[in-house]
């Protein structure tokens, strides 16, 4: 059973390209369908998350962590009644735009761009991936997506201003997004913030003493694990406790969103559409847990000393190529080179390197270095 202010599919704007219905599939669910069978999907698996596989072969790579997103998100769109066909479609799709080497390769290459006047945003290039880089049907480029999707993409997680981005006005961008789509953000924050404490832990950057010093919810927690567990080891005693904090984060989402929805008294998708504000929010004391998470990761994990190298690394192999094509626009693929005709050589270069898997733009670097 839906909630009223829940997206119906009867009600979808519907796609770019018209196409028949499917005899036993809704168009939410073949959206879905077609996220997982795309190329840029695939290419998740080698990319990095905050590890890279050369650290290890454990830790979550952009593929695993997007299958965690999409867990947690199906769960939360249940409780709170909202379309988890279009919720599951929207956290498959949320991290394909993303480039090699995590948040040090984005950074990299948005400052590429930013020297030529451009820059680089993994919403919006995801979606000029869907839209038009995609090739698998003869009746059209891309995935042919429906509005909602593509809306999802590029509003889940950021306000696009139409001054800014008037090739984005179909996307309603006074308003805000449905809360399939205001979910996806937060249920992303969760699994990154639980996911993060259990890899830098297994890679020891992160000790359970910190945690346990810096983060009052997880002390709460491991205490109560300890009493019920005393000759457990430590990691199991430390999976049982980051355990319950994921489900403290989940449970909080689910009953903010709804103390928050029944207090603006939302009756419709359109209510949600023009309220002021987002809907999907913690509780304030569990949102001053969340925050403390994002904090201590922060300081001791993603600037930690010990991911300096690879970062500097991702950063250099990235500048170095895109200046080399820039130099020399003959050595990029036929194809790329035949969208120079079209598009300016920057942006060209960037839809190349964004693509690329971790190990790939490493071939390519020593190719052209």
């Amino acid at each position: 059973m839906l909630a009223p202010y829940a997206v119906r599919v009867d009600d979808s704007r519907g796609r770019r390209h018209p196409e028949p219905p499917h005899p036993y599939r809704n168009d939410y669910q073949r959206d879905r369908d077609r996220v997982v069978h795309a190329r840029a999907f695939r290419r998740l698996e080698a990319k990095t998350q905050v590890f890279s596989r050369r650290y290890s072969d454990h830790f979550r790579n952009r593929l695993t962590h997007t299958i965690e997103v999409t867990q947690i998100a199906r769960t939360i769109a249940g409780q709170l009644g909202l379309n988890v066909d279009l919720v599951e479609a929207l956290a498959l799709v949320h991290d394909v735009g993303h480039p090699p080497f995590g948040h040090a390769g984005e950074r990299a290459l948005d400052a590429a761009m930013r020297q030529h006047g451009h820059f680089f945003d993994h919403n919006l290039h995801a979606l000029r991936i869907v839209e038009d880089f995609e090739m698998r049907y003869a009746a059209f480029r891309g995935l042919n997506l429906t509005f909602e999707i593509r809306e999802g993409i590029i509003k889940h997680s950021h306000d696009y201003s139409a001054t800014e981005h008037p090739e984005l006005a179909e996307y309603l961008l006074d308003q805000h997004p449905p809360l399939e789509a205001q979910l996806i953000d937060l249920a992303d924050e969760i699994a990154y913030n639980t996911a993060d404490l259990d890899d830098g832990f297994e890679a020891h950057l992160i000790t359970l003493p910190m945690i346990r010093k810096n983060l009052p919810v997880f002390e709460a927690f491991f205490r109560e694990v300890e009493a019920l567990y005393p000759n457990t080891p430590e990691k199991l005693k430390f999976n049982e406790a980051l355990k319950r904090v994921l489900n403290r984060f989940v449970t909080g989402l689910i009953e903010g969103t709804n103390a928050n929805l029944q207090q603006a008294n939302i009756q419709s998708a359109d209510d949600v559409r023009r309220h002021p504000q987002r809907l999907v929010v913690f509780p304030k004391g569990i949102d001053v847990d969340r925050l403390a998470c994002k904090k201590f990761l922060h300081t001791n994990l993603y600037f930690s000393k010990a991911l300096e190298p690879e970062k500097e690394e991702a950063e250099l192999v990235i500048r170095e190529l895109f200046a080399h094509w820039i130099r020399r626009p003959s050595d990029l693929p036929t194809a790329y080179r035949e969208k120079t005709k079209e598009e300016p050589l920057p942006r060209v270069i960037c839809d190349y390197i964004a693509g690329m898997t971790d190990h790939f733009i490493l071939e390519q670097h020593k190719k052209f270095s």
